[in-house]
């Protein structure tokens, strides 16, 4: 999976990274580089440092919201 590793440090600093909730830290491998004011702040610093390599990007939130994605499919009738 893509930026599994990323994901896994964010949540595993997630109790230190509160203090800065609501700001956007950047993430390469398991180590946290920074913590920015702005995510165009925070992707221009990844850009540059790691160039083409993932890393990721992420708005610090002690709480995720959950987000339901549905997919109507509609209900074809059955001529028999």
């Amino acid at each position: 999976m893509a930026l599994e590793k990323e994901l896994a440090t964010y949540q595993s600093k997630l109790s230190e990274l509160k203090e800065n909730e609501g700001k956007f830290v950047l993430i390469h491998g398991a180590e946290v580089i920074d913590v920015y004011g702005t995510y165009e702040d925070a992707v221009r610093e990844g850009y540059t440092r790691f160039k083409f390599e993932p890393f990721l990007v992420k708005q610090i939130q002690s709480l995720e919201q959950i987000q339901f994605i549905t997919r109507l499919i509609p209900v074809v009738p059955c001529h028999t």
